[in-house]
């Protein structure tokens, strides 16, 4: 991946991570503020609804506590406590109730017999203990308690208020429906108010208190779902269904603390809702039902999903405009980064007089500078590697000439000494001694013509004639040609061919034939006790590859990293040109050879060498 892609990506990256980062705080912000208001609009609205429960509460009270003390129900409990029937009675209640606009009011005797009933006449004579049978003391505030009418369990805002008369206790119990009191609730859009109640006997029951509190958005909803083939009416809409937080409603009434929770109502109404339950106190710590308070969060969702769908277009728009920026940016940037790097490859190549052009002043300018300063030092350093590498080479083939032509010197200047000691003092033998001196100035003078040939063939090596070679072949001749060497009784040596049929090689064949020649005579010299010799030749893709392994003695790492140093030998009588030889000739046929080695285990020379089709690739 080049740079300039690696800016772009690194540039889009950050620009979408900072609008998504900014979205989420703004998401998030948003969230914490609806939630804000949600509690201000839901704690409002539970307010209100306790301070008209409180204020409705004290009316009745007021009512309840004057007819309590009103002289009429002291004559008649007074006329009751004396023996009066009840049934002078049983009418009472409906007129002390409609003048306090109490919609029940029930007189009640010490033993919880019902002497008048304002709301259900008929049960004049029925027992009514509940209050009786508690063992706790009366309530003196309102209280919420299901009433038995003749439509029905109706959830009643009651007081309970005794009268005493000569030591009895008389009960008035009264109230009003708690309808009343809930309508004058007035939620905002958005909220939905209902009542939750729990009868002793009987299934629970949703009481509406407002009706089209949904939002518009949720309204048309329902309006069409009305006017679709479900015909479910929309105004069930506007109700809480507590089916679907139950649980928490129970919690709720249980413990006798507010709840919380969140409903999705799913794709017939596509909205979700926060729901508190917040439970209504009763008779004796009772919980005979719960204020559930829905707040609607369409509005929060569809603000949230218009964050999200701006900060889609921002990031879009932002990651557009971000890559075409830094694109024309990393292009000027990149444009003297790519001249660097291949001004390098050219260095690499051997091209060091390349140079590049410095325009700017900034850090890749300063680069360029210092890349053209750096080619500037390598030349100079390579000028003076050069030199020394030349001197010292000049140097180390004076001192091997000299080694090598001194050995010869000294028998040829002791013969020529012997012959002018012989004349002068034994003339007489003079004809003896010289014909034996001249057969060793002879020996000598040939092997100074052996060493000089030997230097004047490493000083120039000629031009490999390229054709094709079978690799295999070759071996076997080499073989057969050292075959009576190898056979030797004294130091016997196995020849043992593992040829694997590699392809034709391209090399000059009397070159590489005098390789292995000279590979197979280091091998000879490197077991003179005998042993085994191993040929071997495979094909490995564009080359074939030639190994000799011996079962010598080895060598150190130090004397394989130095083995193809001309004029190293390990030998007593070497010249240290052979193995130099070998590798320049392998290095003409753009091969390469290697050498490993472990001691008292042997040596492996490790040839490579081209195919003739990918040669004549390479020199096409």
């Amino acid at each position: 991946m080049s740079l300039r892609t690696k800016l772009l990506l690194l540039v889009a990256l950050g620009i979408a991570a900072s609008v998504g980062a900014v979205a989420w705080l703004i998401e998030e912000r948003a969230h914490e503020a609806f939630r804000l208001v949600e509690q201000e609009r839901t704690g409002g609205l539970v307010g209100q609804f306790r301070r008209e429960f409180e204020h409705e509460g004290d009316e009745i009270i007021r009512g309840v506590e004057t007819i309590a003390n009103s002289d009429s129900i002291l004559r008649m409990t007074t006329e009751i406590t004396n023996g009066t029937d009840f049934a002078n009675y049983m009418n009472e209640a409906a007129g002390y109730a409609a003048v306090q606009r109490l919609d029940f009011l029930d007189i009640v005797s010490p033993d919880g017999t019902i002497i008048s009933s304002a709301h259900w006449p008929v049960r004049v004579g029925y027992k009514q203990r509940w209050f009786l049978d508690a063992n706790v003391p009366l309530p003196q505030p309102a209280f919420l308690r299901h009433v038995e009418t003749p439509q029905g369990t109706v959830l009643a805002l009651l007081c309970l208020r005794a009268v005493h008369r000569n030591g009895l206790n008389y009960y008035l119990v009264g109230g009003r429906r708690l309808d009343a009191v809930i309508q004058v609730l007035s939620p905002p859009e958005g909220v939905r108010v209902s009542v939750y109640s729990v009868p002793e006997q009987g299934a629970p029951e949703t009481l509406t208190i407002t009706k089209g509190s949904l939002s518009k958005d949720a309204a048309s909803n329902s309006a069409a779902n009305k006017d679709g083939k479900d015909g479910k009416d929309s105004s069930l809409k506007d109700n809480l269904d507590p089916n679907k937080f139950l649980a928490t409603i129970q919690k709720a009434m249980t413990q006798g603390s507010e709840e919380t929770t969140t409903v999705d109502w799913g794709p017939e109404m596509q909205m979700e809702e926060i729901i508190h339950v917040i439970p209504l106190p009763g008779y004796a710590d009772a919980k005979p039902a719960a204020l559930l308070v829905g707040n609607s969060l369409e509005r929060e969702l569809t603000l949230e999903k218009r964050i999200r769908n701006i900060s889609l277009m921002i990031a879009g728009v932002g990651v557009f405009l971000g890559v075409v920026i830094t694109g024309i940016l990393t292009s000027r940037m990149s444009r003297p980064v790519k001249k660097l790097a291949l001004a390098a490859a050219q260095v690499g190549q051997g091209n060091w007089d390349v140079r590049v052009d410095v325009k700017s002043k900034d850090e890749i300018g300063k680069l360029a500078a210092a890349f053209n300063h750096m080619t500037e030092e390598l030349m100079a350093q390579r000028e003076r590697l050069v030199q020394t590498e030349r001197v010292a080479a000049w140097r180390e083939l004076a001192r091997r000439l000299a080694h090598e032509l001194k050995n010869p010197l000294f028998p040829l200047q002791i013969t020529v000494e012997n012959l002018l000691r012989a004349r002068e003092n034994t003339p007489e033998q003079f004809d003896e001694v010289f014909k034996e001196s001249t057969t060793t100035l002879l020996a000598e003078i040939a092997n100074l013509k052996t060493i000089i040939g030997r230097f004047s063939d490493f000083s120039k090596m000629p031009a490999p004639q390229l054709q094709a070679v079978d690799l295999d072949e070759l071996v076997r001749n080499v073989v057969q040609l050292f075959q009576a060497q190898l056979a030797r009784s004294t130091s016997k040596i196995e020849p043992v061919l593992q040829l694997g049929k590699p392809p034709a090689i391209s090399g000059d064949p009397v070159l590489l034939r005098r390789v292995i020649e000279n590979l197979v005579l280091n091998a000879i010299d490197a077991m003179p006790q005998g042993g085994r010799l191993t040929f071997r030749t495979v094909a490995d893709g564009k080359f074939a590859t030639f190994e000799i392994t011996d079962s010598g003695k080895g060598l150190t790492q130090e004397e394989c990293d130095r083995l193809f140093t001309p004029y190293y030998t390990t030998k007593q009588h070497g010249t240290g040109l052979g193995l130099a030889i070998v590798q320049s000739v392998v290095s003409d046929h753009q091969g390469r050879i290697t050498v490993s080695s472990k001691k008292d285990q042997g040596t492996t020379f490790h040839v490579e060498l081209p195919v003739w089709g990918e040669q004549l690739a390479v020199g096409n």
